[in-house]
């Protein structure tokens, strides 16, 4: 099997892979996130979403497979901000993503505010989309509230910084966040966090399947794959070239994996298939694209990168 060049960059980070955990999943603690640096053909780690304090999240059960991917309304689980960033300033052998979400958004200031004066100069990333804390919204589904947020943060914040968005399922939607986003000197985007709010039943019992929120609960898995190209393609066709996409969503194999980066994705990451297969599933989809690639000639990625083609 020919050997491809996997690396990319992003703002001042290197990545040897464009593999990534999902925020959530294999990043809870030191020892997840060291297994994910160790672990064959990965690009770095993604932390836990870190809120201002230590969090148990919601209520179990919270978590439930399903035959084609997962629900869950985990309610941002975390050792707290402190925990994360003590973590991201020591040295590791590859990047580190500090991923940080407010509960509200005075939450979000005060946070970048303490990586602006920390000794961190990695890439953070802003969770703007978690559909799983009671009685908190998606803040990138309220376009002007995501608008003053964000110049708010560059009034001050001068690292690099991208964010992690919630899926669109509008056209006109595409545009107008779009439209947001191209205004700030953001790294990256990071879409789709998990689908909200989905609904699933045990006929046996009758019952929803998770306890918060009545089981309403963000879909994951190779469910929400279509969702997920979907908003990879229309955010490359909007965004300045500048921003650049980690595809997350639905990624279970090399060919998955090929469809972001077709769409136009720079990295990708895996949850759902992470959690159950294990650090080992990298090797695999690196494995899998390699054979691809090999197969259509490609001997590297931006041979075909943001290329797919209309009817």
């Amino acid at each position: 099997m020919m050997a491809i060049d996997f690396k990319t960059t992003m703002a001042n980070a290197e990545f040897p892979s464009i593999f990534l955990n999902a925020s959530g999943v294999n990043c809870m603690t030191v020892t997840e996130m060291d297994e994910m640096i160790n672990a064959a053909c990965t690009g770095g780690v993604v932390t836990k979403s870190a809120t201002p304090q230590q969090r148990e999240g919601n209520p179990q059960p919270r978590y439930y497979q399903l035959e084609h991917g997962s629900i869950n309304s985990m309610g941002l689980p975390n050792e707290g901000f402190p925990y994360y960033l003590d973590y991201v300033t020591k040295e590791h052998a590859k990047p580190t993503i500090l991923s940080v979400a407010g509960l509200k958004m005075s939450d979000n200031i005060e946070l970048l505010h303490k990586i602006q004066a920390s000794d961190y100069t990695g890439l953070t990333e802003l969770n703007l989309s978690c559909p799983n804390v009671i009685g908190k919204p998606q803040v990138a589904y309220d376009f002007e509230e995501t608008d003053a947020l964000l110049a708010e943060i560059f009034s001050f914040y001068t690292k690099p910084l991208g964010v992690k968005l919630p899926p669109y399922f509008d056209l006109v939607h595409f545009d107008q966040m779009a439209t947001i986003l191209n205004k700030y000197p953001l790294t990256h985007i990071n879409t789709v966090n998990s689908v909200g709010n989905g609904l699933w039943i045990d006929i046996d019992t009758e019952k929803v399947v998770i306890k918060p929120k009545q089981g309403f609960g963000g879909l994951g898995g190779t469910m929400i794959l279509p969702t997920a190209l979907a908003n990879v393609r229309a955010f490359r066709q909007r965004l300045n070239p500048s921003i650049k996409i980690i595809g997350t969503g639905g990624v279970t194999s090399g060919a998955d994996v090929f469809m972001h980066l077709l769409c136009g994705a720079d990295m990708v990451s895996v949850g759902t298939a992470l959690l159950h297969e294990g650090v080992g599933i990298f090797q695999r989809l690196t494995d899998e694209l390699t054979t691809i690639m090999a197969e259509k000639g490609y001997t590297s990625i931006e041979d075909f990168r943001g290329k797919v083609q209309d009817f």
